[in-house]
């Protein structure tokens, strides 16, 4: 699909597709709820902002990658159809295989409560069968309002049933890492892959004060991000899964990250709404699975 066709799933003033200097083309929305960026390349959101507020919902690296084939820092990068470590070991990009891929736009609409939608596909190639063998259709469908929804639906084009496991990898933008609790995961059982896989059981609030890459199994419920440094809380509701990722960097990998910044770790958690961990998802031949999240600031 080249600039000139994505004309058609433009809106008048709600949205808009421009070129960006790197190469990559980002809708933009901008209705009266919110204002939104989202990248065709890797079919990832990078920003969302409701009208009423100042600071954006997302982080993304100021020495972020904008380069084709490699991911980019922050937003909300897609994970699929595997997270975290190839599970086979076979030397395959930890995080699947669609966070450094083009994506297609397929649909936009203006809803009836002002909001403004964008569904972007990718589906099976040549290239993506050589690292996974199956076909698929992949839509991100992506929802602009007060309130931020974003959806994950995998559909199982092939013949045979398929397993995943996968992510919406989300990066908040915080005020100061070190007046931040997670809330909701109360008596929640976690991996800790910060502790050698680790199995601990969370007690109270989740504060953050040394590296975190845990995985929450057997949630349920909203999580809230109470951030005091900015003042808001974000709120996550998912569903289609029982899974929740935290992690932060902190001090040493942040600096041994070529795309993040040194300090970036103090402004930055990701919370992620996955199938990870112990629970994969199986999809029968010619079903499809979602996977979704809300997200509201107040």
């Amino acid at each position: 699909m080249n600039f000139d066709e994505l004309s058609r799933y433009e809106i008048d003033g709600e949205l808009q597709f421009i070129e960006i200097e790197h190469g990559f083309v980002y809708a933009e929305i901008n209705n009266a709820r919110a204002h939104a960026t989202v990248s065709t390349y890797s079919g990832q959101l990078l920003s969302y902002r409701p009208k009423d507020r100042q600071e954006d919902l997302l982080f993304v690296s100021d020495k972020a990658y904008y380069e084709a084939g490699k991911a980019i820092k922050g937003g909300i990068p897609v994970c699929w159809p595997w997270f975290g470590p190839d599970p086979e070991n076979r030397g395959r990009p930890a995080h699947g295989f669609v966070r450094n891929r083009q994506w297609q736009v397929s649909g936009s609409e203006s809803l009836a409560d002002g909001s403004t939608k964008i569904i972007l596909s990718i589906t099976d190639s040549e290239a993506t069968r050589a690292l996974w063998p199956h076909p698929f259709q992949l839509d991100i469908e992506i929802t602009v309002g007060d309130t931020l929804r974003v959806e994950l639906v995998t559909h199982n084009t092939g013949n045979d049933s398929i397993t995943i496991s996968q992510a919406l990898h989300s990066y908040f933008r915080v005020g100061d890492i070190t007046s931040v609790s997670v809330l909701g995961l109360d008596g929640i059982n976690y991996i800790d892959k910060a502790n050698d896989s680790a199995r601990k059981t969370q007690a109270g609030p989740l504060t953050i004060s040394s590296e975190v890459d845990r995985i929450y199994t057997d949630t349920s419920g909203d999580l809230t991000i109470d951030d005091a440094s900015l003042e808001r809380k974000i709120s996550i509701a998912s569903s289609g899964c029982s899974t929740a990722v935290v992690w932060n960097p902190w001090v040493n990998i942040a600096a041994s990250m070529a795309d993040l910044g040194d300090d970036d770790y103090l402004q930055m958690l990701c919370v992620e709404t996955a199938n990870a961990g112990p629970e994969t998802v199986t999809i029968t031949a010619g079903d499809c699975y979602r996977l979704s999240a809300e997200y509201s600031i107040t």
